[in-house]
């Protein structure tokens, strides 16, 4: 007879998946039902500057996507219910099977447990690039190039990893009470030394990037940047195109080592004084201290979630209230990422809230420094050459988005 009495923690955690994917699936079904439904009438503000056929292209390509999310959304609510229901355990049975009590044990358990949701999520990626983006235009990687990303990709992720997961276990075995704040310590230089890391030694196993050379566009970069007060160390192109037809560009790092990236894609599609403006944008943010912002706040986030893991990991009922029957500092940590799971789409519909704010205040920047025309224009380029919606539907935008859509960003930056 099946048993009933589920666990409270654990009823709570299947009642919160069900809930998140059934939320997910509707507003998917409310952005493909809006996107259709304007697919054949361009916006009367972009009429000019947006073809009938790019604009049934962006739709197209949105409810692509969209379809996708909407099956990854049920496998990610099926692998999340099969893991809480006696998938930890078996992992942990199997690596307990193999390994003795000790440091190495827990850090292979997670270790086990994030490599099966990597094979188990493979599959997306692979029909995301080598379908949709193919058949929109937008792939330009290979078989061969899309299997050395994901092996340097876990490379780095074990370089990276091992080494923090066994200093978190130590930790938690030998601080007491403390683990958690000393953790976060780590993690706080761990943020400041990561930009520098990630711009010398893990991009460049990634893509090739080749300093700006002088010329118009160069120059017209670095008048903008002087007339802002702005210092980067560099200026770089990067080859985005070997993957993606996709253009953009980031500024990275902090202080004098900040460095501003093109991609190549960007480059070679855009007038220098579109490229001026989206330069301008991303001053705006530095500006503003938007970057220093995120990384406060980040740390503060971190802060909290970890001190909840301080209290929660040490409690004897909290395995048995998930349904997890071993013991063990990974499966204490595992189940405290759970329990913060409960809070994290809380935090992620605020932390949109902020980012779209952020945006508006980067925008107004660019208008001011670049001209509103020229921003106008590369925004809407950017939208039509990346085939970005321009009538997304508007709840799902303001519980997805992360920017504000191009229409509402075009109004303010002409208003």
């Amino acid at each position: 007879m099946l048993d009933m009495n589920i666990p409270p923690i654990l009823a709570v955690l299947l009642a919160a998946t069900a809930a998140q994917v059934a939320v997910s699936l509707w507003l998917s079904r409310r952005q493909i039902r809006h996107v259709r439904r304007c697919r054949d009438v361009v916006p009367a503000d972009f009429a000019q500057s947006v073809s009938l056929a790019e604009h049934r292209k962006a739709a197209d390509y949105s409810i692509a996507r969209e379809r996708l999310a909407m099956v990854r959304a049920v496998w990610g609510a099926i692998l999340g219910a099969a893991w809480l229901l006696g998938g930890f355990d078996l992992v942990f049975a199997g690596v307990a099977g193999l390994v003795a009590p000790s440091l190495a044990r827990s850090v292979v358990f997670v270790l086990a447990v994030l490599a099966v949701s990597a094979v188990c999520s493979l599959p997306f990626g692979i029909y995301a690039t080598f379908g949709i983006e193919q058949r929109f235009g937008f792939n330009r990687s290979t078989p061969a190039l899309f299997v050395a990303d994901r092996l340097r990709g876990w490379a780095i992720a074990l370089v990276v990893g091992v080494p923090l997961l066994a200093g978190c276990f130590w930790l938690m075995g030998h601080a007491a009470g403390l683990w958690w704040l000393y953790v976060w310590l780590g993690l706080l230089v761990l943020m400041a030394v990561a930009p520098t890391v990630y711009v010398r030694l893990v991009a460049p196993r990634f893509n090739r990037f080749t300093v700006l050379p002088e010329g118009t566009l160069r120059q017209a970069i670095t008048e903008l940047m002087e007339k802002c007060g702005f210092h980067a160390s560099a200026l770089f192109t990067m080859d985005a195109s070997r993957r993606s037809a996709h253009g953009n560009a980031y500024f990275i790092g902090f202080g004098r080592s900040k460095r501003i990236v093109l991609f190549d894609t960007l480059v070679d599609a855009s007038p220098i004084e579109e490229i001026r403006a989206v330069i301008a944008h991303e001053l705006g943010h530095f500006r503003h201290r938007h970057v220093v912002f995120g990384l406060v706040r980040g740390a503060l986030i971190t802060l909290v979630a970890l001190a909840l893991f301080g209290w929660l990991a040490p409690q004897p009922w909290l395995l048995p209230a998930i349904g997890i029957a071993h013991r063990d500092p990974a499966l204490s940590l595992v189940a405290c990422v759970l329990c913060w799971s409960l809070v994290e789409p809380f935090a992620g519909l605020a932390g949109n809230v902020i980012s779209r704010r952020h945006e508006y205040q980067a925008d107004a920047f660019a208008r001011a420094h670049a001209g509103a025309d020229a921003m106008v224009a590369a925004l809407v380029r950017l939208a039509r050459d990346n085939a970005s919606t321009l009538t997304p539907d508007p709840v799902y935008a303001l519980y997805h988005y992360s920017h504000p859509p191009v229409p509402l960003r075009v109004a303010r930056l002409r208003g």
